[in-house]
């Protein structure tokens, strides 16, 4: 007796779909949890007050990027890696030389560079001169005499009487400053990899079954 075991289609070509519809769902859902990733930092920077600016540092990019792979891979990242550092673990800053940290009152007003505003260059754009004032309690400050515009910007007084002159607190000096935590990036991270599994499961059973 001769028996034949004939199978169709052969194993061989059901494996090599098989992979190639693991393949189209890995990278499938790899590009779905970044891009959700990508979505929910530039939410959370966003919602705290950081500016859409911030918000459209965060990158997405997918691995292979032309071809799809089991081994598929999204790396999310940002353009201001420093600044968007500082705000997910509020550090504690200190003065690079050892001195002050001049925080600027609403009097100092902005940089033109962007940013907080120093006291060199504001000396350099108002061309008053700023005045050391030790107090006992609190932090001590840069002062400087002038008055205040109508939005409340300290400026050079053009009165030859010394009208309307004020000594007008610019910066607070202190040691150090405690940046407040705004952000928890880890949070959605983990999110984003413990929804991975899911996501690839589905994709595999919609292939499949399309």
């Amino acid at each position: 007796m001769k028996l034949k075991l004939d199978i169709r289609p052969d194993i061989a070509t059901l494996m090599q779909a098989e992979i190639a519809a693991g393949e189209k769902a890995v990278s499938a859902a790899m590009r779905e949890a970044g891009a959700s990733l990508k979505s929910a930092w530039r939410a959370q920077i966003t919602g705290a007050g950081l500016g859409t600016r911030l918000g459209n540092s965060i990158r997405l990019a997918t691995y292979p990027t032309a071809s799809d792979s089991l081994n598929a891979a999204a790396l999310v990242w940002s353009n201001a890696p420093v600044i968007i550092g500082a705000h997910d673990t509020g550090p504690l800053i200190r003065s690079r030389n050892g001195f002050w940290l001049a925080i600027p009152t609403p009097a100092a007003g902005k940089s033109t560079k962007g940013g907080r505003i120093t006291p060199g260059e504001w000396e350099r754009r108002t061309g008053l001169r700023l005045r050391y004032v030790f107090r006992r309690r609190g932090p001590s400050l840069l002062v400087a005499e002038g008055r205040l515009s109508s939005k409340g910007r300290a400026v050079a007084s053009k009165s030859k009487t010394g009208r309307g002159l004020a000594t007008v607190p610019i910066f607070f000096l202190v040691p150090q400053v405690k940046l407040r935590k705004r952000l928890d990036l880890a949070r959605d991270a983990e999110r984003a990899v413990d929804g991975v599994p899911g996501l690839i499961v589905a994709k595999w059973v919609e292939r499949k079954s399309s």
